[in-house]
């Protein structure tokens, strides 16, 4: 944002403030992992707040500052104030998210938000913008405690009294009074499973808006006494969730991955957007399945990608071209197919763009598109057609993105090296744990 916009986004929401009588604002960010943080200041100090920040301890964030460099600064951005209408009148209350800082406004290498901003300045250094519309799958449960179903409904079911089609009609008027606009919402295929679809826009604006969408769809629930979840695969046996990632770069107000005259209206910067993509997702698959749990929704038979193949319609593929409106420049678009719902999306989309970018920088070439169903092909077919598989574990992602140059370079050094680092513990963690599965299969016989 050039210094004059950004004074005159200080001026409105100094003055918005006072003519709403808001009393507090909530100042966000995200720690490495994408959870999101939150402090509180109120009016009086709104002013000074946007001018030099707040300052924290940023050694008790994970990812952030050694404790022996652990004053920081978040500074509010001003373009990003918001109401949060859940909170009463009598107590109004707006949020803002910041950029973090080092004491003196130097960027911190290790916040989320500015690795995404730098790799948007490395793609428009190229011409190019990123959008995205992501659609973020999630369940509904009784409680926090265990899975237990609301609904035992389908893709698009709608089975009265269905107290989740409620839930999901007040999160989207939520949203929509927070200036973020939903194309669809509706039942996915496992039970009690639900989507809501945001519409597309740019990619620093869609991060911050996912970081809202999954607060916002908490809040609904913990309101009407229930538990949404973004856990990649809280049940087995059923669905896990995903969120598909439609991507498109646009040079101007024209859209580069559409091409008139291309059979299927994929220009060259498309496909070679692809192609990075195909090649570096074992890579990156870390950072956009970071969990544990993810891996457990990554298999053959739920509708999640296994094989790092592309085609238009189908469905088993990591990449989908969308044929929604075949023809229609605004609508190009591709679909990238394993991110889960529960990643950081600031450091997600950071890694799918360099991959991408990767590809055009190098011009790389996709293999042919697989439209058959790649599930129901043999082992022996797929080695024949050089398929290759995403990674079967966190500590398999991991192997794979240390080595990686597009990772880093995305990143960060202190990025990465800290999101590594904290991946590492939690598959150390989990590695040593004795599972219930373990304890019913072997201890009556062993």
């Amino acid at each position: 944002m050039i210094a004059k916009d950004r004074a005159e986004a200080k001026d409105y929401v100094l003055k918005s403030a006072k003519e709403q009588d808001i009393r507090l604002i909530r100042l966000w960010f995200t720690d490495i992992l994408g959870f999101l943080k939150s402090f509180a200041i109120t009016f009086d100090e709104l002013e000074t707040a946007l001018e030099t920040g707040c300052g924290f301890d940023g050694s008790s964030i994970e990812g952030f500052a050694r404790i022996d460099e652990s004053d920081m600064v978040a500074l509010p951005d001003p373009t990003t104030f918001q109401m949060l209408p859940w909170q009463s009148q009598e107590h109004k209350t707006a949020r803002m998210f910041c950029d973090i800082c080092w004491p003196g406004g130097q960027v911190f290498e290790g916040d989320p938000r500015s690795v995404l901003r730098r790799n948007l300045a490395m793609a428009a250094d190229m011409g190019y913008t990123l959008y995205v519309g992501p659609e973020l799958e999630y369940f509904y449960f009784q409680n926090s405690e265990s899975p237990q179903f609301l609904d035992r409904g389908g893709y698009f079911d709608l089975t009265p009294p269905d107290i989740a089609t409620d839930l999901r009609r007040e999160t989207i008027l939520l949203l929509e009074e927070m200036g973020i606009a939903v194309e669809y919402s509706h039942h996915e295929t496992a039970p009690s499973q639900h989507e809501i679809d945001l519409r597309y826009t740019d990619a620093s604006t869609m991060a911050d808006n996912v970081m809202t969408y999954r607060l916002v769809v908490k809040q609904v629930a913990r309101k009407h006494g229930v538990y949404a979840t973004f856990m990649p695969k809280p049940v087995f046996g059923v669905n896990g969730s995903g969120m598909h990632v439609h991507m498109s770069l646009f040079k101007g107000d024209r859209n580069a991955f559409f091409d008139e005259k291309d059979p299927v209206h994929l220009s060259r910067i498309a496909r070679q957007f692809t192609a990075g993509l195909l090649t570096h997702a074992p890579e990156i698959t870390s950072v956009t399945n970071q969990w544990v749990n993810s891996y457990k929704r990554l298999l053959p038979g739920y509708e999640a990608p296994v094989y790092i193949t592309w085609a238009r319609r189908n469905r088993a593929d990591l990449i989908r071209i969308p044929e929604y409106q075949p023809g229609k420049e605004k609508s190009t678009r591709i679909e990238y197919r394993s991110p889960d719902p529960a990643c950081n999306p600031y450091l997600a989309f950071s890694v799918m763009l360099a991959a991408g970018l990767e590809g055009i920088e190098k011009k790389y070439e996709p293999p042919p598109p697989v439209e058959r169903n790649v599930y129901e092909m043999t082992e022996r077919e797929r080695l024949e057609q050089g398929i290759g598989t995403l990674p079967g574990s966190l500590y398999e992602a991991i192997r794979l993105t240390e080595n990686s140059e597009v990772v880093r370079k995305a990143l960060g050094e202190h990025v990465f090296g800290t999101f590594i680092q904290n991946r590492k513990m939690e598959w150390d963690a989990y590695r040593s744990q004795v599972t219930d599965y373990e304890l019913k299969q072997y201890l009556p016989i062993l």
